[in-house]
């Protein structure tokens, strides 16, 4: 089995269609067809189907996307790692973020970075904590920057950045405004506009709230934090972001925050890396930039 027969595997889940995994390969579409019936008398089972027009794969050959995908991001990894050797001078460096340090810290440190080191290309993903794991553990990225609470995983390396605490935010002119501290009795009247259900914002702010005797039944959802504070701005609702995410706000007096009480919860910026992969100068150096 060569690597070729794998990246069509796993083009043939995207594309569903001989003639786009062709052009994405820069092959002709009957080498892919003699790659995948050559694949399927390899592995003694028919790993691919028509079906309206589009090819998808079997059960055996969705068993073996799995392993292709794995396969296919490691080969990559090999050719960048090598591809690093000697100089800073060039190369690919891919990050996932979560939202916060992605919009809050990493700007000022990419464009520090970018200055020191002009030749190499930074690519960011922004996707929610849990998310941005699995790509780490899957091989799709580099290095993750994520708002989380502590975690242990037996592939992944983290390092401490910088702590982070949550806080409620609520409107100028909302009752809660009228008390120094976060006064549960008026949250537990308010209406809520609380973060998507996969973000660790939103986790920790659920067991929070249950931990204090807190809750709403109807509340709003949405996945954007600019969008949660623009809602938040028109006065009725309260919700919970971190507070990085809204000290400029708060500068300008567009909203009040006040921190959680009693809260057994901690939140942590970390790097974190997959240690079954090489550790480049190009990813210790970035680590670096975090002081």
């Amino acid at each position: 089995m060569n690597l070729i027969k794998l990246q069509i595997v796993e083009l043939l889940d995207r594309h569903h269609k001989i003639t786009a995994v062709a052009d994405e390969l820069g092959l002709k579409q009957p080498t892919v067809t003699f790659h995948m019936k050559s694949l399927e008398k390899e592995m003694g089972v028919a790993l691919f189907e028509s079906r309206g027009g589009k090819v998808m794969l079997k059960e055996p050959g969705k068993a073996l996307l799995h392993y292709a995908i794995k396969i296919n991001a490691l080969a990559a990894e090999s050719r960048r790692v090598v591809q690093e050797f000697g100089a800073l001078e060039r190369g690919n460096l891919r990050i996932g973020a979560s939202y916060v340090p992605a919009t809050y810290l990493l700007p000022s440190i990419i464009n520090e970075f970018s200055r020191a080191y002009p030749g190499v290309s930074i690519s960011i993903a922004v996707k929610p904590s849990p998310v941005i794991r699995e790509m780490l553990i899957n091989h799709e990225i580099d290095l993750g920057i994520m708002l989380t609470e502590p975690f242990e995983h037996p592939s992944l390396v983290k390092g401490l950045v910088d702590e982070d605490e949550m806080v409620a935010i609520f409107a100028p002119n909302h009752p809660l405004a009228d008390y120094e501290e976060l006064h549960i009795d008026t949250l537990r009247q308010s209406r809520f506009v609380l973060h998507g259900s996969e973000s660790s914002t939103r986790q920790l702010s659920d067991r929070w709230m249950s931990s204090v005797g807190v809750w709403s039944e109807q509340y709003m959802e949405l996945d954007s934090p600019e969008a949660i504070k623009k809602s938040v701005m028109l006065g009725e609702y309260v919700s919970f972001l971190s507070k990085m995410a809204v000290e400029e706000e708060v500068r300008q007096g567009l909203l009040h925050m006040r921190p959680l009480p009693n809260t057994p919860f901690h939140r942590y910026i970390y790097y974190v890396y997959n240690s079954q992969r090489h550790y480049s100068g190009l990813i210790h150096q970035f680590v670096k930039s975090f002081g």
